[in-house]
C-alpha cells in the first residue's frame, strides 16, 4: 500500500498524559514524534474547560498526586510543571465528634491528619490514626490490626476476594468500614467496596501509607490542568522538534504483513510511519484497528474493562464559608472539597470557589435515571457543607455547577490485572500506552505515565537503543522492610 508523501518515524495517537510521557522521551532522545489529539487540548481526561459564567477553567475531575506516585512527579520535574503542585503534609478529617455518634446529629469534629517527625515508617502516622475522634480505640486497635495484615497478605490475583469479602473475614467493624476504609479507597480508587479487589485495595494501603514516611503526603495542582499539560508541555514537545497537531483525529493505523505502515486521519489525509503508539482510552482503541484484532489474544481482554464515574460539583458563594484548603468528609455524600480560591490563589470578584468531588458515582447516575436532577443532588451537597460549617447558610449561592465524567476509570475489579495488555504488541510497530495497560497501578496520572515510560522502553529496544526508563527501586523504610517483608 502506497501512504502520502507525509512522513513520521514515530506517530503517538493521544495527548493525554500517557501519550505526552511516551512523546516527550523519545523526543529527549531526538527520536522524531508526531502527536495527534482529536481535541483542541493536551491532557485527556486531566483537562480543563471554561465556564462561562465564573469566567473561570474549572477541571473536568480533580486530579492529585501522592508522594508515592514517583514516575509522575518525575516526569512533573523533567517537564517543568513540578512548581505547579502544592504538597499537603497535613489533612483534615471531617467526622462525628464521637465514634458512635451519627453525623446528622451532633457536630462535625475536624480531625488534622499528619505524620510524627519522631518516628519512622510505618509508625510515623500511628499517632494520626489514634486522633481520629469518630472510630473507637477498640476500633483503631482493630484497624491497625487489619492494616498489618493486609500488608503481609500474599494475593492470588487469579482468584483474589474482593476488599469487602477481606474485612468481613478480617472481623473488621462496620463502623470501621464505613469510616476509615471507605473513606479511603473509594477516594483513591473510584469504586465501591464490594468491587474493588484485595490486591488494589493492598497496594493503596502499602504504597501510600506504609512503605515510606512521605508515601502519603497529597500534591494538589495549583493551576487548572489546561494550562498545567497543555501549554507547559506542549511548548516543550514543540522546542525538541517534535510536532503536534490538536483537533486532529485518527481514523484508523495501517497495516501490511502484520507490522504498521501508517495511519489515516480523519480528514482522508495518509501519514506513512514505521511505528504507531496508541495512547487513547481503551474503549476507542479496537476502533483505530482492523476488525480482525476485535479477536486478537493480546486485545481479547480490553473489551471485558469496566468504567466507573466520578462526579464533580462545582460552586460559588459571595463568602468564604471554610479557610480549609481541603478536607476529606465522613459518613457524608460529599468525599472531598477542595478550597480552588486559595489553592490557587484566584481572585474572588466571581465569588469564592469550592470543588466538591464524589468518586464512585454510579448511584447519582442511577438516580439521574430514575428522577433525581442535578439542583437536587446541589442541594443536598451543600446541606451538608451547611451541617459542616455554618457559615455556609449565610452565604449566597452565586452559581453552582455539576459534572460528571462516566468513564473517569477503569473499575479496579477482581480479575483485572488478566485483562490488561502489555504496551507491547505482537504487531510489529506498533505499542499501547493508557493507565489501563499493564502497569500494576490503578486508573492514575501515575499509572498514565508509566504505561508512556514502558511503551517508549520497548520502541526504544526495537530500535536498538534499549534503555531502563522505570525507575528500578522502591523507597522503602528498613523497618516496614523487617515488619511487612516489602
Amino acid at each position: 500500500m502506497s501512504l502520502g508523501a507525509q512522513h513520521s518515524e514515530v506517530v503517538i495517537i493521544g495527548g493525554g498524559l500517557a501519550g505526552l510521557a511516551c512523546a516527550v522521551t523519545l523526543a529527549d532522545r531526538e527520536i522524531p514524534v508526531t502527536l495527534f489529539e482529536s481535541r483542541p487540548r493536551l491532557g485527556g481526561r486531566a483537562s480543563s474547560f471554561e465556564d462561562k459564567q465564573s469566567q473561570h477553567l474549572i477541571d473536568n475531575c480533580q486530579h492529585v498526586s501522592m508522594g508515592c506516585c514517583h514516575e509522575f512527579n518525575r516526569f512533573c520535574e523533567t517537564v517543568g510543571i513540578a512548581d505547579s503542585f502544592h504538597r499537603e503534609k497535613q489533612l483534615y478529617f471531617i467526622g462525628p465528634e464521637t465514634p458512635g455518634s451519627v453525623s446528622t446529629e451532633q457536630p462535625f469534629k475536624v480531625n488534622r491528619f499528619a505524620a510524627n517527625p519522631l518516628l519512622p515508617a510505618p509508625l510515623h502516622l500511628l499517632p494520626a490514626f489514634g486522633g481520629l475522634s469518630y472510630l473507637s480505640w477498640q476500633e483503631k486497635i482493630g484497624l491497625a490490626r487489619g492494616l498489618k495484615q493486609l500488608a503481609l497478605t500474599t494475593v492470588d490475583e487469579l482468584n483474589e476476594p474482593t476488599i469487602a469479602a477481606w474485612l468481613a473475614e478480617q472481623e473488621q467493624t462496620q463502623n470501621t468500614i464505613d469510616r476509615f476504609w471507605n473513606v479511603v479507597l473509594v477516594s483513591a480508587l473510584s469504586e465501591r467496596l464490594d468491587r474493588i479487589s484485595l490486591s488494589h485495595a493492598r497496594k493503596v494501603f502499602v504504597d501510600g501509607f506504609l512503605r515510606a514516611r512521605n508515601n502519603w503526603n497529597v500534591l494538589i495542582p495549583t493551576v487548572p490542568l489546561e494550562q498545567l499539560y497543555g501549554e507547559t508541555i506542549l511548548k516543550r514537545l514543540q522546542d525538541q522538534d517534535a510536532i503536534v497537531y490538536l483537533q486532529t483525529g485518527v481514523s484508523r493505523i495501517e497495516l501490511e504483513d502484520n507490522r504498521v505502515i501508517g495511519v489515516q486521519l480523519r480528514d482522508g489525509r495518509q501519514i506513512a510511519c514505521e511505528r504507531a503508539v496508541i495512547a487513547v482510552p481503551h474503549q476507542r482503541v479496537l476502533e483505530l484497528l482492523p476488525e480482525s484484532f476485535e479477536g486478537h489474544d493480546h486485545l481479547a481482554g480490553i473489551e471485558q474493562l469496566e468504567a466507573a464515574p466520578i462526579t464533580s460539583v462545582h460552586l460559588w458563594f459571595d463568602r468564604e464559608i471554610t479557610k480549609l484548603p481541603h478536607a476529606v468528609f465522613v459518613d457524608c455524600l460529599s468525599q472531598w472539597m477542595f478550597n480552588r480560591t486559595r489553592i490557587m490563589r484566584q481572585s474572588t470578584e466571581q465569588g469564592y470557589y469550592y470543588q466538591i468531588v464524589i468518586s464512585a458515582s454510579h448511584d447519582l447516575t442511577g438516580q439521574a435515571r430514575q428522577g433525581r436532577t442535578q439542583a437536587d443532588i446541589i442541594d443536598a451537597v451543600i446541606e451538608e457543607l451547611s451541617r459542616i460549617w455554618p457559615e455556609t447558610k449565610q452565604a449566597q449561592l452565586k452559581h453552582s455547577r455539576m459534572v460528571t465524567e462516566h468513564q473517569a476509570v477503569f473499575s479496579v475489579t477482581p480479575g483485572v490485572e488478566q485483562l490488561r495488555p502489555s504496551q507491547r504488541t505482537e504487531v510489529a510497530g506498533l505499542y499501547l500506552a493508557g493507565d489501563w495497560t499493564s502497569t500494576g497501578w490503578p486508573a492514575t496520572m501515575e499509572g498514565a505515565v508509566r504505561s508512556g515510560l514502558q511503551a517508549a522502553e520497548f520502541l526504544l529496544s526495537d530500535l536498538g537503543q534499549p534503555e531502563s526508563l522505570l525507575l528500578t527501586r522502591e523507597n522503602t523504610s528498613i523497618l516496614s522492610k523487617i515488619l511487612f517483608r516489602l
